[in-house]
């Protein structure tokens, strides 16, 4: 034991290095978490630990990377505040990784923890991984995205121009597919007078054909009232000319049927209906143009509210662009799992390593160191529990003489008291029979 105490100090107290060379190999070493007192008596084996050091110290930076480009994605531009979280997570990873890579005692034995910290690798690089294949694949995921929000503004436009028609009534009806989002509010519709002018219509219509009707009616009594007036009879008594009775007559049914049929009335109520009609044409096509307008602006700020909404590209988006473009592509979908895999593979790496490399001299050693370690605090155990009974079993024995001498003196105290109590008993009986010697002498 002697003997390998003084190899250690000696092996430690050798240097393993001059310079800065010497001390940058140290700290990688260290970033392996071995023992440098140990790993002098084999120093072969520095270099390996060193390159370990290395690849440790190469994923924590890929990992500094990755999440760089995660928090300036997040954030949609580059700013000092995402150097928080990047300086947190290397650290995080540097010193899950050194956890991992760890020389741990009896490794060969314990299949276990191996396979755990594989499996914890494993999902430490597929984290890593995804914000570095996106920045690979950046400016296909940009594009695509463009396209994207391009072709969901268009269908935007389409919708609300469908579901905001110009109203021919005043309870227009909401066309099919048409939800909420895609209804705007107006002010005022052209709808109102729109039933006005298809009632007014409707009417002069209906009142131009009674006119047309009455006019051919009359325009045939006109024709035939002229055709009769043109016909003159001699007097025979004055020798003068004059009509016929029938052209009288003819003209007094000509009178009478304008006056029943109000052919003169319904003309001029005619022509107010359609001087009606012109005016209403009028202010509904201004008003339909108001309306134009009106849905042209308000479509206008819902596309500006749509598109202030996709400002910045989400990460979210990013990775459901890249889902759909691996999709549609089978070389792109080949080429983004190879570079995932790549950096998954990377990130597992120190394990790899580690773990791959076998059974070195060094941890050989420490099993041993480890083992004897735990050989020399057992004994150290039980010798401190031997001494703890062996202590506990003379302060029991110091008690028990304690107690018998305690007891042996109240002993002799109960005799002595016994003793002297008898002669005082005596003393008196003695006094009594003297006394009653006396009594009876006298």
């Amino acid at each position: 034991m002697t003997d390998f105490l003084t190899n250690r100090a000696t092996a430690s107290a050798t240097p393993d290095g001059q310079g800065m060379g010497g001390r940058a190999a140290r700290r990688l070493r260290a970033l392996t978490g071995v023992d440098e007192e140990l790993l002098a008596r084999v120093r072969y084996e520095r270099s390996k630990y060193t390159a370990l050091g290395g690849v440790v110290l190469g994923t924590s930076v890929i990992a500094a990377f990755s999440m760089w480009n995660f928090a300036t994605e997040a954030l949609g531009r580059v700013s000092f505040v995402a150097l928080v979280p990047t300086v947190i997570w290397m650290l995080f990873v540097l010193n899950l990784d050194r956890w991992l890579v760890t020389p741990q005692p009896n490794a060969r034995r314990r299949a276990g923890p191996l396979v755990t910290r594989l499996l914890i690798a494993l999902m430490l690089g597929v984290v890593i991984a995804e914000p570095l294949v996106l920045r690979i694949f950046q400016t296909a995921i940009e594009e695509r995205v463009a396209d994207q929000r391009t072709d969901a503004i268009d269908r935007l436009r389409t919708n609300l121009v469908r579901c905001n028609p110009v109203p021919s009534t005043t309870q227009p009806v909401t066309p099919k597919g048409c939800d909420r989002a895609y209804v705007l509010s107006f002010g005022a519709t052209p709808g109102e007078r729109g039933e006005e002018l298809d009632a007014l219509r409707s009417d002069a219509a209906t009142l131009q054909k009674r006119v047309d009707r009455d006019t051919t009616r009359l325009e045939a009594i006109d024709s035939e009232v002229r055709d009769e007036c043109r016909r003159l009879i001699r007097i025979a008594a004055t020798g003068l000319y004059q009509r016929t009775s029938e052209c009288l007559r003819l003209r007094d049914k000509a009178q009478d049927y304008r006056t029943t049929h109000r052919t003169s009335e319904n003309e001029k109520r005619l022509a107010g209906m359609n001087s009606r009609i012109s005016t209403i044409e009028a202010e509904l096509t201004s008003s339909r143009g108001a309306f134009l307008k009106d849905r042209a602006d308000g479509i206008e700020r819902r596309l500006d509210e749509e598109r202030a909404e996709q400002k910045e590209i989400g990460v979210l988006e990013r990775i459901r662009a890249l889902d759909e473009l691996a999709s549609g592509n089978a070389v792109l979908f080949v080429g983004i799992w190879l570079v995932r895999l790549l950096f998954v593979l990377l990130d597992m790496l120190p394990v790899l390593v580690k773990y791959l490399s076998g059974d070195t001299a060094y941890d050989r050693m420490l099993t041993s160191e480890s083992n004897s370690a735990v050989k020399i605090h057992g004994e150290e155990v039980r010798l401190t529990e031997r001494r703890a009974m062996a202590n506990l079993e003379i302060a029991q024995d110091a008690i028990e003489q304690e107690v018998r001498r305690h007891r042996a003196e109240s002993e002799a105290a109960a005799r002595e008291h016994t003793a002297a109590m008898n002669i005082r008993v005596r003393q008196a009986v003695n006094a009594l029979e003297d006394e009653i010697r006396r009594s009876s002498t006298v």
